[in-house]
C-alpha cells in the first residue's frame, strides 16, 4: 500500500481536500488530531512532564496545547525537544494505522511535512495551494484574528513556491465554492496514485 503525504500551508484548504479524498474511500490520518491524542499517552505524558514540568497538563488530565504553544513559540530548543518526544511515536502509530487500512493508498495530512524533511518517507507528496490573499482571508475568518497574526503564522512555514517545487502533485484550491473543479483535480490524482 502506498503512503501519500497531503500537505499545504495554513489556509490552503487541505482539510477540505482531505475530506473529499475520504469521500471517495481513501483513509486519512490527521496528524494534528493524532498528536493531540498522543500527548495523553502515559509515556508521552511522562516525557513531556520531565522536560516541561506538570503545567502542560490540566487538573482534569487534559493537555494544555495553548500553554505548550506559548512555551515553544520563540524557543527553537523547546520545539526540537517536543518533536523528539512526539514524532517517533506519531510515525510508529501512523505505520501501524496504515497497515490496518484496506485501500490502494492512505493519506497523511500535515502542514509541515516538507519543512521537517519527511517527504522521502512517502511514496508521493500532494500539496494543496491557494493564493496568499485567499489563505489570509480564510484563516482570518476561521480563527477570528487579524492579518498580522496570520502573517506571523505563515512566516513559520515555507513559501508555497518552495513546497510546490518539491511536491509530486499540486491541487489548486482558490475558490471555496468550486467543489466540482476541486473534485476533478482529486480524481485525476487519485487515478495516478491507484496505478
Amino acid at each position: 500500500m502506498k503512503k501519500v503525504a497531503l500537505t499545504g500551508n495554513i489556509g490552503s484548504g487541505k482539510s477540505w481536500v482531505s475530506t473529499l479524498f475520504a469521500s471517495i474511500g481513501i483513509p486519512v490520518f490527521y496528524s494534528d488530531d493524532e498528536a493531540k491524542r498522543l500527548y495523553l499517552r502515559a509515556d508521552i505524558r511522562e516525557a513531556m512532564t520531565q522536560r516541561f514540568g506538570s503545567g502542560l497538563y490540566l487538573p482534569d488530565g487534559s493537555f494544555d496545547k495553548a500553554r505548550l504553544a506559548a512555551v515553544i513559540f520563540n524557543d527553537a530548543a523547546a520545539m526540537h525537544d517536543v518533536e523528539q518526544i512526539l514524532y517517533p511515536a506519531l510515525s510508529a502509530y501512523f505505520d501501524l494505522w496504515a497497515e490496518q487500512q484496506q485501500s490502494p493508498y492512505v493519506l497523511y495530512e500535515s502542514a509541515i511535512i516538507l519543512e521537517k524533511g519527511l517527504g522521502s518517507r512517502f511514496d508521493a507528496v500532494v500539496m494543496v495551494s491557494a493564493s496568499e490573499a485567499t489563505r489570509l482571508r480564510r484563516v482570518m475568518q476561521r480563527d477570528h484574528c487579524d492579518e498580522a497574526t496570520v502573517r506571523r503564522r505563515m512566516a513559520k512555514q515555507w513559501p508555497d513556491d518552495t513546497k510546490r517545487a518539491l511536491a509530486d502533485y499540486v491541487i489548486w484550491h482558490e475558490h471555496d465554492d468550486e467543489d466540482e473543479a476541486l473534485m476533478h483535480q482529486i480524481e485525476l490524482i487519485h487515478s495516478f496514485l491507484c496505478q
